[in-house]
């Protein structure tokens, strides 16, 4: 197995809709060729949280796995988002998606441990059988420490050393477990890519990681790609920058009440830039209503971050 390089930009594309509610795949696949035209965009994760992946009937996440290996044309793997309940489910499901396709599998946990917790060493006998089934390469998905859903470090531990396991998207989102447990990971598989998804606040992770797997790279990929590359020279103050010059974007999209309204307000960028036409939505997402779009679109204004059309016509 040849690992798939993560070492850069991995965006999560929203799924754009039509104004009537159906996946619209012309517009995906706008949005699909758009990221992979830039330099630094090593894969695209699709059928995620940003991607509404859950709200989609089955026949839509082939199709729209279909949609956009087709648009990119080999130019990088396509990741599908595992979200099936049952190892059994997320196995079959993992199949159709590597038939479809698919060359990598964000892996979620049973959303069912959320709430719960997880019974010791079911995290990994997932992980194992999606890769069994499918061939499909596997990310390891740590979700917040807030959550039942975070894995401690032993399951993280024992999922990275796996046959099939090549990255890790960590969004643990506390600096105590972070310091700790990336270094033990690396320990553990120095060939493991360390992914961070700290949209919200993505300076503090950048000096330790392969890369970027966020939604956030949907609306900033450009800017985005310059904060890895300053992060993998160790140049704070070049990351600082960067950062600040993002940050009235972060609050607008990311520091909201709720992180769900962070899709919503990705769509909304991309309307802003020039990419959809508009930000349908599913249920049970909702509209953040016209003075949370103004917001938006100011903070891309004061970002500096205009439409794609304009920097293609300043060029």
């Amino acid at each position: 197995m040849q690992p798939m390089d993560m070492r850069g930009l991995s965006p999560a594309p929203v799924t754009a809709f039509t104004r009537d509610g159906e996946v619209d795949h012309k517009a995906n696949a706008k949005l699909a060729k758009w990221l992979v035209s830039m330099e630094g965009v090593k894969s695209l994760v699709i059928l995620g949280h940003a991607g509404e992946g859950t709200f989609l009937t089955e026949e839509e996440r082939l199709a729209l796995i279909h949609t956009y290996v087709e648009a990119v044309d080999g130019a990088v793997p396509i990741i599908a988002g595992i979200i099936g309940e049952g190892t059994k489910v997320a196995a079959e499901e993992a199949r159709k998606c590597k038939v479809a396709g698919a060359t990598g599998a964000l892996v979620y946990p049973n959303h069912g441990w959320l709430r719960f917790g997880f019974q010791k060493g079911a995290p990994q006998d997932r992980y194992k059988a999606i890769w069994q089934e499918s061939g499909l390469q596997c990310i390891l998905f740590q979700y917040p420490d807030a959550t039942k859903a975070s894995y401690d470090l032993d399951t993280q531990l024992a999922i990275a050393t796996q046959e099939g396991v090549v990255a890790t998207k960590n969004g643990v989102r506390n600096m105590k477990r972070w310091y700790v447990e990336i270094p033990e990971l690396k320990k553990a598989n120095p060939k493991l890519q360390v992914l961070s998804c700290h949209d919200e606040w993505l300076l503090p992770t950048m000096f330790d990681v392969d890369g970027l797997l966020v939604g956030y790279g949907n609306i900033a990929p450009e800017q985005l790609i310059d904060l890895i590359k300053a992060g993998k020279a160790q140049d704070y103050p070049e990351a600082r920058k960067i950062f600040e010059r993002l940050l009235p974007v972060t609050r607008a999209v990311y520091h909201r009440g709720s992180h769900m309204e962070g899709t919503v307000a990705l769509k909304l960028g991309l309307v802003h830039r020039g990419i959809l036409d508009h930000a349908t939505i599913r249920e049970p997402l909702k509209s953040l209503g016209e003075k949370a779009e103004a917001e938006i679109f100011a903070a891309f204004d004061a970002a500096g971050i205009g439409r794609v059309d304009q920097l293609l016509a300043a060029e």
